[in-house]
């Protein structure tokens, strides 16, 4: 079992970039109709852009008994990686502190994107991060939702979490361009 600290990644400045993503044909099993080759795999920055302009994602994670927990969740792409926020007493939030495993998918079932990766708990300065952040989420000032860049500077960092890529799965038009980008 994982096991992470319920203490909260002080963020005075953007974390590093991520390198870029290494893309190839994604595995499936035989009869899928995969291509055999490399041609009309997506560029990252397609699938990128659908993760920034998406407004309703689904997050899911392992309880700690190790049956699946998934819900939809507001969020932002911003500099590579999903953020969002919320009660650290959710049980989402309560299950990435025991296992930060997690798969991120917006809602399209033919315009997929699949990212697997990490959550933490995290926070952000008012100065940069929650500049930017505040901005990302700007998305939902219509939905009542419009947090100020000092929304995530307390102690707690506000709820909010990160999720870092570490490999996502995309396609637009299965199974032709169904591709694998891994850090």
């Amino acid at each position: 079992m994982w096991v992470v600290p319920h203490s909260v990644r002080r963020m005075d400045a953007p974390l590093p970039p991520l390198p870029a993503p290494r893309r190839d044909r994604a595995r499936l099993p035989e009869g899928y109709g995969l291509p055999a080759d490399d041609d009309g795999l997506l560029d990252w920055a397609d699938v990128e852009a659908r993760l920034v302009a998406a407004k309703h994602y689904w997050i899911s994670s392992v309880r700690p008994d190790g049956r699946p927990h998934s819900i939809p969740r507001w969020g932002v792409w911003v500099d590579g990686r999903w953020w969002y926020d919320g009660a650290p007493t959710t049980q989402h939030a309560r299950n990435t502190q025991r296992n930060p495993a997690v798969t991120l998918t917006l809602e399209s079932g033919t315009q997929v994107v699949i990212v697997e990766g990490t959550s933490v708990a995290t926070g952000a300065e008012p100065d940069g991060p929650g500049e930017r952040l505040s901005a990302a989420f700007g998305k939902y000032a219509d939905d009542g939702y419009a947090p100020a860049p000092d929304a995530w500077s307390g102690d707690d960092g506000g709820g909010l979490r990160v999720v870092t890529p570490e490999r996502v799965l995309a396609w637009f038009s299965f199974p032709k361009d169904v591709t694998r980008f891994r850090w």
